[in-house]
C-alpha cells in the first residue's frame, strides 16, 4: 500500500511518511483504487510501479521481461569480484530487462571492452535498451536462442592458419575473426530454470512463460546452454549462472560432461546452492 500511495503522490516513502497527517484529495484517491484492484487481480507491484531497484539503480519494469530478483543481485556481485583487473568482454545470456549486463557495464566502468545483451525475445531487448539508455550504460543488443546468432568462434585449426603468414598476397581472403573478436572473458546467464507445469503464484505467471519454464526437469535450456557457451569463452574465461533450489548437482553433472573447469557453485544469503561458476 505504501509504495502505491508514494506512487500516486510522486514521491518517495520517506516524504511519504514525513507527511501521514495531510488529508489526501479525491483525484488523488481515484487512481490509488485503480492500482488496488489491479493489485487484487494479480499483477505484480513492480508492473504497477513500472520500475524496481536493483543493485542501487532504478530500472524500468514491465510485463516484457522477468521481475528481477533479489538473489539476482547477490549473483553480480559475486560475477564482480571474479573479474580480473584488466578490460573483459561482457555476454548476458537471457538478458530479459538488462540487469544484469546493464550493472556489469556500470559497475565496471573502463574495465569493460564491451557488453552484449542476447535475448530470444525483441520485447526483452527494447525493454533492456530502454534501460540501458536511460541508465548511460553503453551495450549492445542481439536477439539470439542461446547462441545461435552469435558470430562462431574459430577452431583451433583456423586460429592457427590465421597467424600463419600468407604465400600468396595476390588476393588474400576475407581473414575471419578472431577468438579476441567472437570469444568472451564473463558469459552470465539467469535462464528460464522452472519445471514445466510447476504450479506458481499468480503474480510470478504474470511474467513471460518463456522467461519462467526451462523444459520437463526444469534445466533442458541450461544445459543446451553450457553445451554451447565454453567455446565462446576465453583461454581464461568463466560462465557464471543463477540456477533453481534443487538443481545444483544436476547443472554439475552437465558442467563436468561438457569439460568445464573449476567448477563450484555458491551459495546464496538464504544457504541455497544457487550460483554455479566453471571456467573453460
Amino acid at each position: 500500500m505504501k509504495h502505491l500511495m508514494a506512487h500516486v503522490l510522486h514521491c518517495n516513502r520517506t516524504a511519504l511518511y514525513s507527511q501521514f497527517d495531510r488529508p489526501v484529495e479525491e483525484e488523488e484517491l481515484a487512481p490509488l483504487r485503480q492500482l488496488l484492484k489491479r493489485k487484487a487481480a494479480g499483477e505484480p507491484l513492480q508492473h504497477l510501479l513500472g520500475t524496481t531497484e536493483f543493485f542501487r539503480r532504478e530500472f524500468l519494469t514491465d510485463a516484457r521481461a522477468l521481475i528481477p530478483r533479489p538473489e539476482t543481485e547477490e549473483l553480480v556481485e559475486m560475477v564482480l569480484n571474479r573479474i580480473p583487473a584488466r578490460p573483459v568482454r561482457v555476454l548476458d545470456m537471457g538478458t530479459g530487462s538488462g540487469i544484469i549486463g546493464i550493472t556489469l557495464a556500470l559497475e565496471l566502468k573502463d574495465r569493460v571492452r564491451e557488453v552484449v545483451l542476447a535475448d530470444i525475445s525483441p520485447k526483452a531487448l527494447d525493454l533492456a535498451l530502454e534501460n540501458a539508455m536511460r541508465l548511460g550504460a553503453r551495450v549492445s543488443t542481439i536477439q539470439t536462442d542461446l547462441f545461435e546468432n552469435l558470430p562462431a568462434t574459430p577452431s583451433d585449426e583456423e586460429r592457427q592458419s590465421a597467424e600463419e603468414p600468407e604465400q600468396n598476397t595476390e588476393e588474400a581472403p576475407e581473414q575471419p575473426r578472431t577468438a579476441q573478436e567472437t570469444r568472451f572473458d564473463v558469459i552470465v546467464a539467469n535462464l528460464p530454470y522452472i519445471a514445466d507445469g510447476e504450479e506458481l503464484a499468480p503474480e510470478v505467471m504474470r511474467d513471460p512463460h518463456t522467461a519462467l519454464f526451462g523444459g520437463p526437469q526444469g534445466w533442458e535450456i541450461i544445459e543446451r546452454f553450457l553445451s554451447q557457451a565454453r567455446d565462446y569463452l576465453t583461454e581464461n574465461g568463466f560462465v557464471a549462472l543463477e540456477i533453481g533450489h534443487d538443481q545444483a548437482a544436476a547443472v554439475t553433472r552437465i558442467m563436468d560432461g561438457c569439460g568445464y573447469n573449476h567448477m563450484e557453485v555458491l551459495k546464496d544469503m538464504s544457504g541455497i546452492s544457487r550460483f554455479p561458476f566453471a571456467y573453460r
